[in-house]
């Protein structure tokens, strides 16, 4: 796995190197332009009585147009990455290049504090979902996206414009999962919640997991994403559901690792 993005040369960058070095992912970053770079952008996490989270950012993202040294399987983007300029600009180049040599999923996870032009943000997600073979959002980013619209219908509408798999996680309610063979409802994995951080990209890599291990991702593999059945959909997206409930029920963006996962997987089949 690879990961593709700008750290700064200071103690947090060195810290997320460390970390991913830990999970066994290789780094490609691009510097930040100026003589000494830019500081490694971040986020503070400020939780309400419930363990809700917002946000607040330091962020500079000015990714130049980049090629990848090798053509990956899938490629993932979302959030930040793909909406604020000018580096989102790249991002989506250079996920519309990669659609003919790769499938690809997306995940608005907007941070309203750092779009304040909301008509760029509907043009670049809905630009997006388009170039997109699998796309996870949340009922909150359907509201700011298209306020007063119904998320299970839009996820529809979605479905229409290229995607195979659109899902629309609810929070305590569950998700919802728009497949060519139909609508399937996840109910939801009830735990105490300590806190949200981390709980959105806990079930989409989750998410891209399941796909994967169904031999599903792969440019290769699209029109046999694009027949998945809402048996296989639900068993993917209630593994996803899965890990983001082991989030969310512990302090922090600690998601479950693929052993834990698959434990808990395990437990799931007995209890069935």
């Amino acid at each position: 796995m690879t990961l593709l993005t700008q750290i700064g040369e200071d103690d947090h960058g060195d810290l997320i190197r460390a970390h991913l070095a830990g999970a066994a992912v290789k780094v490609l970053t691009v510097p930040a332009p100026g003589p000494d770079g830019a500081a490694t952008p971040s986020a503070v996490a400020h939780l309400d009585h419930t363990g809700a989270a917002t946000y607040t950012f330091d962020i500079t993202w000015t990714l130049p147009p980049t090629d990848l040294p090798r053509t990956p399987l899938h490629v993932h983007t979302g959030s930040i990455a793909a909406l604020m300029a000018p580096g989102a600009d790249s991002v989506q180049a250079l996920v519309g290049q990669m659609r003919r040599r790769s499938s690809i999923s997306f995940d608005p996870n907007i941070r309203r504090a750092l779009l304040p032009d909301h008509e760029d943000a509907v043009t670049r997600v809905d630009q997006l979902v388009a170039l997109s073979d699998v796309v996870k959002a949340s009922d909150e980013d359907i509201a700011f996206l298209y306020p007063g619209a119904d998320p299970v219908q839009i996820a529809q509408d979605w479905l229409h414009r290229g995607p195979a798999v659109v899902v629309v996680t609810r929070g305590s309610e569950g998700s919802v999962c728009a497949t060519r063979a139909g609508v399937v409802q996840i109910e939801p994995t009830v735990v105490p919640v300590a806190d949200t951080v981390g709980a959105g990209d806990a079930f989409m890599s989750a998410l891209i997991d399941g796909l994967g291990r169904s031999r599903l991702l792969g440019v290769e593999q699209r029109a046999e994403l694009s027949r998945i059945s809402t048996q296989g959909m639900q068993d993917v997206a209630r593994r996803a559901s899965r890990a983001a409930a082991t989030t969310v029920s512990r302090p922090g963006a600690a998601p479950p690792d693929l052993h834990e996962l698959d434990e808990l997987d395990e437990l799931d089949e007995l209890d069935d």
